[in-house]
């Protein structure tokens, strides 16, 4: 197979081999060292870099779904030519081996115009064997094979004949080329591998790298909540990729109708396919909070109804869907295990404050995949990133920062 080239955010573009190639790889690897740790510094900021904290419960140390202690995340970007732009990315409710030690775990769908593969058995039996992998519509398939191969090879499920994995996605197609089936096993098997605790890279990178959001650029982005000692103690994280359309609100401002980019003006904005009402959101909710599924599907609703604050629509083209866990010791089923056994699980009367959380969270969570992103080309389309200059004014001119 012929290697293909890539080119870089400097618009480099790497040969397979030469000494031009060569060369070329050195420049970029510098370039990508200077990019990461214009990263790190935070060249584009999260939300609560300009002031922003919605909702009243604080964050973890992390302020990312990774607070949540054992989950894990791993991406993989795929950025090649003129027009591939997508990715995976991985969360991994803890570090044994999911077959075995089920999490408990729900899906609640919001709106269905989508593919969630695996959510029928999560709903039937409450449980989540695979890591949860979100990547782009035509990938799935892809990514359910990979998930399979990877849970087949992990020691101790040799004799295992049934694997259900769990995969979401959102439409890419607006800035890749989705139907080149650019993501193979290998790709999803390495961020499965790859998968770690730790500060989550957010905007326009894996599952995120070719998705849009109220008609500016959309990503990966993650949020967490740490309840007070009276609701619990319980820490909630939650995942996005966000790939939807409605009227963007932060904090209450109308953002997207000052701007006069939204699913609904009089002249649509550029960019195509994302300056609609239709995409989707995936959501990905993590809690160490004893819940079973009938409550993690409570819970996960108020994870979908977080992003009406943040002016989603909901849309007839929309695939709207959360997907919660637990990472509870006591919830988990062991593969095979037929004894009763003594489980504690929180009483109803005291999920408030983890909507709450979940709410909070996922709003923040939609804002830092705005925020993080950045402007993407893709051929002749380009999609701009939120321009935060412009957000900052309005939060100012509507009170909401001084």
């Amino acid at each position: 197979m012929t290697a293909r080239s890539r080119r870089t955010a400097d618009g480099i573009r790497l040969t397979p081999d030469g000494s031009r190639g060569r060369l070329l790889a050195a420049t970029a690897l510098v370039a990508a060292c200077l990019a990461a740790g214009m990263g790190a510094q935070g060249a584009r900021p999260r939300a609560r870099d300009i002031g922003l904290s919605p909702g009243m419960f604080p964050t973890g140390p992390l302020n990312a779904i990774t607070d949540v202690g054992g989950v894990r995340v791993g991406q993989k970007t795929l950025v090649e030519g003129d027009l591939v732009r997508t990715g995976v990315t991985v969360v991994v409710p803890h570090e044994g081996n999911l077959f075995e030690d089920k999490v408990a775990g729900a899906v609640f769908v919001g709106n269905a115009f989508g593919k969630l593969a695996g959510s029928t058995q999560v709903a039937e039996l409450g449980t989540i064997e695979t890591p949860v992998v979100l990547t782009n519509t035509l990938a799935v398939g892809t990514a359910v094979d990979a998930v399979v191969r990877y849970t087949l090879a992990q020691p101790g499920n040799e004799r295992v004949q049934s694997v259900n994995a769990v995969v979401g996605e959102t439409n890419d197609g607006g800035l890749n080329d989705i139907r080149g089936l650019h993501v193979t096993t290998g790709d999803v098997i390495a961020a499965i591998r790859n998968a770690a605790a730790g500060p989550v890279d957010e905007g326009s990178v894996g599952a995120g790298t070719g998705t849009q959001c109220y008609g500016w650029k959309g990503g990966i982005g993650t949020s967490s909540r740490v309840l007070p000692a009276r609701y619990g103690g319980y820490t909630l994280g939650v995942l996005v990729q966000t790939n939807f359309g409605g009227v963007l609100t932060i904090d209450g401002v109308p953002v997207g109708k000052a701007l006069g980019r939204h699913a609904f003006a009089p002249a649509p904005p550029r960019g195509g396919a994302a300056d609609t009402a239709d995409g989707s959101c995936m959501i990905v909710v993590a809690t160490d909070a004893p819940l079973d599924a009938r409550d993690l599907k409570r819970l996960a609703a108020r994870a979908v109804f977080g992003l009406a604050r943040t002016g989603s629509s909901y849309s007839n083209g929309s695939g709207d869907f959360a997907i919660a866990f637990s990472t509870a010791p006591d919830l988990r089923a062991r593969a095979g295990e037929r004894a009763p056994k003594e489980r504690a699980i929180l009483p109803t009367d005291s999920l408030s404050g983890l909507f709450e959380a979940a709410l909070e969270a996922t709003e923040e969570a939609v804002y830092n995949s705005l925020f993080r992103a950045t402007t993407v080309t893709a051929g002749t389309r380009t999609s701009e990133a939120l321009p935060l200059d412009k957000v900052r004014a309005l939060l100012v001119q509507y009170g909401r920062r001084d």
